[in-house]
């Protein structure tokens, strides 16, 4: 579940044993082939960005429409079939438009697909961010399904692929690495430490993965290292396998890039999710009958139009949020406490964040002592968001109830910054967690997860 919900733990890394190819490649394991940013995102081919809904915080992501002559011709460049994931495979399965957006003019651009939970109606988009370097090159970071289209999008950037980088382990991400790197063999692959699989604990070279450097924390070797820093979160195992999420501030813009750590859920849906998806989403399945408590539920065909398309993406981002909302059928209010706020999502929180909370705060405290960031790139959601600092450690705030008093390292100013934007907690509706509470307490009861861990001293 937590592959299609955008979140990295305790999703397994799952066992790719099904086949993952366009129509030209079959990928079987080869080695050797706060304030406003004064940066505006523009837009480039297949897409466009859409206006600020709130002065603080940006929300880019939108595509060009193609006509019925072109659209035939755009479904043969967006052919990819994906089967793989244990035990939820990932969709779509035959097809992914890519939608590319200029976040930084001439310096950074991200490319976005929709990613399906298996055989579901729940879907999120997955972001690759590409940043030109000095050299000219390319800096890849999380690729996402290497379809025609895809690289011919990333082709007319006009510059050479030079690094190609792995920021986490979950397989979302690393399932794409392989294919994408045997489109660019000069490339050199960087992976985050620690990688694992479940329910067989597999090399990177099962994945297609060849050849690849570890990242290390805040290593100065590295080929990019004067315009691209780094620091990763590498926590003890919290469940059947340990958290490892690495984030990197591009210094030129000011520009923190992390993959699952932080989101921003738009009002709107993004538009590399199909009118279909958001339709199916609408419509009264057995999710929302489940869900219903005891109400009576309408059986009757959805029609396209905005109101409905709304109501789909709403009722993903709480399956996505929450896997088990208290009111899928009335979705609005609950959406309403999630969205347009930087937050840290709810499962990463409770199944995560919240058994290592030294470790995550070592972690946030550093990024946010050293980094002077004023945009954040997550790979999910909304990108780029206009924050602070003081948002993005206002949105660890339930860091403070967890830790208490045996842990304030902070300034007092940025303590009353969070405390003025208030904690990222206050944002879950109970009703809405309990679900997920039971979830956690049945995972740590049989051992799947750990209670609390210290991740400090270990």
């Amino acid at each position: 579940m937590g592959a299609a919900a955008a979140v990295s733990l305790p999703k397994p890394n799952a066992l790719n044993l099904t086949n993952s190819f366009n129509r030209r490649e079959i990928l079987t394991a080869r080695p050797f082939k706060g304030p406003r940013s004064d940066f505006k995102p523009r837009s480039s081919r297949h897409s466009c960005v859409r206006r600020r809904e709130r002065p603080n915080l940006a929300v880019s992501c939108a595509s060009a429409t193609n006509d019925d002559a072109s659209r035939s011709s755009a479904d043969g460049n967006r052919f990819y079939f994906n089967f793989t994931g244990f035990p939820f495979p990932l969709g779509p399965f035959l097809n992914r438009r890519t939608i590319r957006t200029e976040a930084v003019k001439n310096l950074i651009w991200m490319f976005e697909q929709e990613q399906a939970l298996g055989f579901s109606s729940v879907s999120t988009n997955i972001r690759m961010t590409v940043i030109k370097l000095k050299s000219g090159g390319l800096w890849v970071h999380a690729p996402i399904a290497p379809t025609k289209e895809c690289i011919e999008l990333l082709k007319e950037l006009g510059a050479p692929v030079e690094h190609i980088v792995l920021p986490t382990f979950a397989y979302e991400h690393k399932i794409f690495v392989g294919p994408f790197s045997r489109k660019f063999p000069r490339a050199q692959i960087w992976v985050a430490p620690r990688q694992w699989s479940w329910p067989l604990n597999l090399p990177l070279e099962f994945f297609g993965i060849f050849r690849a450097k570890t990242l290390v924390d805040e290593d100065l070797s590295t080929p990019w290292s004067d315009e691209i820093e780094q620091k990763l979160l590498s926590s003890p195992e919290v469940g059947i396998g340990p958290y490892v999420e690495a984030a990197f501030y591009h210094k030129r813009s000011r520009t923190l890039l992390v993959t699952d750590a932080v989101i921003f859920v738009p009002r709107q849906p993004p538009e590399c999710i199909s009118k279909q998806s958001l339709l199916a989403s609408a419509k009264n399945g057995l999710a929302v009958k489940i869900l219903s408590k005891g109400k009576d539920i309408p059986d009757e065909p959805v029609v396209d139009n905005k109101v409905n398309r709304q109501k789909g993406w709403e009722r993903m981002v709480l399956q996505i949020l929450f896997l088990g909302p208290s009111n899928l059928l009335e979705p609005t209010v609950s959406f309403a406490q999630m969205s347009q706020k930087l937050i840290v999502s709810p499962i990463v929180k409770t199944l995560v964040f919240s058994k290592v909370p030294e470790k995550v705060r070592d972690w946030i405290d550093s990024i946010n002592r050293d980094w002077a960031f004023r945009r954040i790139i997550p790979a999910h959601f909304a990108a780029p968001i206009n924050a602070s600092r003081s948002e993005f450690l206002a949105a660890f705030g339930f860091l403070d109830d967890l830790l208490g008093e045996r842990y304030v390292t902070r300034p007092s100013l940025s303590l009353l910054f969070t405390s003025l934007l208030g904690k990222a907690a206050s944002y879950f509706p109970p009703d809405d967690m309990k679900t997920l509470s039971s979830l956690d307490e049945f995972l740590v009861s049989v051992g799947a997860v750990k209670k609390t861990v210290s991740g400090r001293k270990r």
